[in-house]
């Protein structure tokens, strides 16, 4: 069901007053649909956008303007005059009682065909971002495909629309009503990937040897959304991933699956794709000791520092080298007295550790830190094994 535009020239407004209060001149012509634009780069609305051609007389013209059976906000609505804005005057409108519809009074001083835009927001229409990752066997590369799922419950049917995402260029579309239709809008081949390990102590076991079963660690693909990667343009949109890695013998097999959030623009996508137990990550609290302890005058202890040593020994079973990013939490004010390797900040409780590892090699993280001013039985511990 379309939106339907009608106009009628008045040639006087005595001429109206003649008229039933119910009857509103109508014209039968319906004025085509031109460019046609669906915004969904906000993720709360839908605003269409759609241009017309509407032949106005001398004097005041009535157009009107339903949408029985399709979704649209009537507070939403507007027109705008594209070609003669200084000569086409929007004089009111008008809701009837008991329709979808509206009618717009517009003033024109002489007889002309004039192209107006008219939007609205619009319920029932909605997009899916997803992915599609096609890892080399070697797994240094992967083809890399987005596409756009247009969902479409509105009542209203788009032919070879504009459609706007909220990151990425504008594409062509239809949309039927009650139609769902992929389209791909986002093609890189053989984008750099680095396969990655992560240990979050506050998720991972410390020590495996005290956990039944097979410890695993998490294993990510990263992609670097730049411009050496053929990305780099726009951010990208959150969305589900699928990933799958040639075999080497033309097929691809299954890696996993995962639903990133949005990745700005020189930033890193981090792609879940399974557990390994190639790599083996042993922590350990070796201090913790309270300091500098202040009490009240009733001898009670109200603040206190601590002195603390965590250890965490690492092992490569893999014939190839790899990368642990490891991920270390120390709640409160805190001091780092001694590390042996670097790390940064991701926030003030956070710190996050790059570790590369030879093949069937060892690393071994030191921390020795000082957390500033805890209070009994208020500050959280520091963190512990989960």
């Amino acid at each position: 069901m379309k939106p339907w535009v009608q106009f009628a020239c008045c040639a006087g407004l005595a001429a109206l007053a003649t008229l039933p209060a119910a009857a509103r001149i109508k014209l039968a012509a319906l004025p085509e649909r031109g460019a046609t634009t669906i915004r969904l780069d906000n993720p709360a609305f839908t605003l269409i956008e759609e241009e017309r051609v509407l032949t106005l007389q001398k004097g005041v013209n009535k157009v009107d303007f339903s949408w029985a059976g399709v979704a649209i906000d009537p507070d939403s609505i507007r027109l705008a005059p594209l070609a003669n804005p200084d000569k086409v005057l929007l004089l009111n409108v008008s809701f009837p009682p008991g329709e979808a519809a509206l009618v717009w009074e517009i003033s024109c001083p002489e007889a002309i065909e004039e192209p107006v835009r008219i939007s609205y927001l619009l319920s029932g229409i909605d997009r899916l971002i997803t992915y599609r990752a096609v890892a080399s066997k070697d797994e240094k590369t992967a083809d890399l495909k987005s596409y756009a799922v247009l969902r479409n419950f509105s009542g209203e049917d788009f032919e070879k629309a504009a459609v706007i995402l909220e990151f990425g260029g504008p594409f062509e579309q239809s949309s039927a009503h009650e139609e769902t239709r992929q389209t791909l809008f986002l093609s890189v081949p053989k984008t750099p990937i680095e396969k990655v390990w992560q240990f979050d102590s506050a998720k991972q076991a410390w020590d495996p040897e005290k956990v039944e079963g097979n410890v695993g660690i998490p294993v990510y693909y990263r992609i670097l959304n730049d411009a050496k990667s053929g990305l780099g343009n726009n951010a990208l949109a959150g969305g589900k991933i699928r990933v799958f890695q040639e075999d080497g013998r033309e097929s691809t097999i299954f890696s996993g699956e995962d639903v990133p959030k949005v990745v700005p623009v020189g930033e890193k996508m981090e792609v879940y794709v399974g557990d390994s137990r190639d790599i083996v990550v042993t922590q350990r609290r070796m201090q913790e000791r309270q300091v500098n302890i202040r009490k009240n005058t009733s001898g009670d202890i109200v603040l206190f520092d601590t002195d603390e040593v965590i250890t965490a020994k690492i092992e490569n079973f893999k014939d190839t080298p790899a990368v642990l990013t490891m991920i270390q939490h120390i709640p409160g004010q805190w001091e780092m007295k001694d590390c042996n390797l670097e790390f940064k900040k991701k926030d003030a409780e956070t710190l996050e550790f790059e570790i590369p590892i030879a093949a069937q090699g060892k690393q071994e993280l030191n921390m020795h830190f000082q957390r500033r001013n805890v209070r009994p039985g208020r500050d959280a511990a520091p963190l512990r094994e989960p």
